[in-house]
């Protein structure tokens, strides 16, 4: 009989931050802790930072004062997961997350290329599971805005994929309007 080995090391939020202090991470590493297991990031090509700046822009102009803006910075969810999404939108000033990462948000944006399939598979489950109203997943590959919402029991009912021409304003947000064309304007 043939006994399966899970060689697997399951690591914590607070094993992860200590790991990190330490310096276990190389200083040019670009890893994400997703439910226990620490995944290597894509190095980031200049259509994934055009994309970053794109939504950027539209937010910052959506969410103005009383809003923080958080780029490519971390997410506390849970005892086992810090994933680090593209942007965020979180309630307050940027002063408030001083001593501990925001632990949910108002809106998260991947910016997607080479990453689709990780950010589809762990991390807009992993999103849903802790309850997040609202991601974005701009799908350079595509040129679309897929935009999920209500999740329910750790899965998101509503998906809507958006193309050039169309329009979408953040459920935070209801009276903004953000052309998808201005997000892949290049």
């Amino acid at each position: 009989m043939a006994v399966a080995i899970d060689d697997t090391h399951r690591w914590t939020r607070e094993e992860y931050e200590r790991k990190a202090a330490e310096g276990f991470f190389p200083p040019d590493a670009r890893v994400e802790l997703i439910e226990g297991i620490v995944y290597d990031m894509a190095p980031q090509n200049t259509f994934h930072c055009t994309g970053i700046g794109a939504l950027a822009e539209a937010l910052r102009i959506a969410f103005p004062d009383g809003h923080y803006l958080r780029i490519q910075m971390p997410l506390a969810l849970g005892d086992d997961s810090e994933p680090e999404p593209d942007l965020v939108v979180v309630p307050g000033r940027y002063i408030d997350y001083a001593y501990a990462h925001p632990t949910t948000a108002l809106l998260v944006c991947e910016v997607a290329d080479s990453s689709l399939l990780h950010d589809r598979r762990r991390k807009v489950p992993l999103y849903a599971r802790f309850g997040l109203p609202e991601v974005w997943l701009h799908n350079l590959k595509n040129k679309t805005l897929e935009v999920y919402r209500n999740p329910v029991d750790g899965q998101y009912r509503s998906k809507m994929v958006l193309r050039k021409g169309e329009t979408v304003s953040p459920l935070a947000r209801p009276d903004i309007s953000i052309a998808i064309a201005d997000l892949f304007s290049w």
